[in-house]
């Protein structure tokens, strides 16, 4: 996110269009990151997990690409750095060799700190814009917000019902 560089916010609504960048960037390394996620993920649940994720990560884009709009704005990524940085930890996990259970839940490990960041992130984005008055922008981000909570419950529905127990038996 850049918080500690040469950016000027001079105005709250400076701030949420900078955050958006921000999440802009992350969605779309996202989508880049996940198929390669499911394609290591050796239980099925967590496969259909990251595909069904992948597919609502697509309708977060536009949802993002709406808000943009509605402020009049271009849609414009600003590199996320800290999403880079997960996706990096992710790709290490990606081309480990190990027990396959062992790495599905180093993968659920991996995606649950994509959801937390994104909840922070997303949170604070819908927050900005309430104070900006900017409701309609809210209730966007306030749905990507839900999404990703979801998201994290399903990991941990998924790791705590089988894969969890499967990598304690190696």
């Amino acid at each position: 996110m850049g918080l500690f560089t040469s950016t000027e916010f001079d105005s709250l609504e400076c701030l949420l269009i900078d955050q958006l960048q921000d999440l802009y960037d992350a969605e779309n390394r996202l989508m880049d990151a996940l198929p390669k996620m499911a394609d290591a993920a050796s239980s099925s649940k967590l496969k259909q997990a990251f595909q069904s994720h992948l597919e609502e990560t697509k309708g977060q884009v536009n949802r993002l690409e709406q808000a943009f709009q509605l402020l009049e704005k271009s849609a414009k990524r600003k590199s996320c750095e800290a999403m880079k940085g997960l996706v990096k930890e992710g790709e290490e996990i990606i081309n480990a060799k190990g027990d396959p259970a062992i790495k599905d839940a180093a993968l659920i490990a991996a995606a649950q700190r994509v959801e937390h960041y994104e909840m922070a992130g997303y949170g604070s984005a819908r927050n900005f814009a309430q104070r900006c008055g900017r409701p309609d922008v809210a209730d966007l981000l306030q749905q990507t917000l839900q999404e990703e909570g979801d998201a994290d419950k399903k990991l941990s529905q998924i790791a705590e019902s089988s894969i969890n127990a499967a990598a304690a038996r190696v």
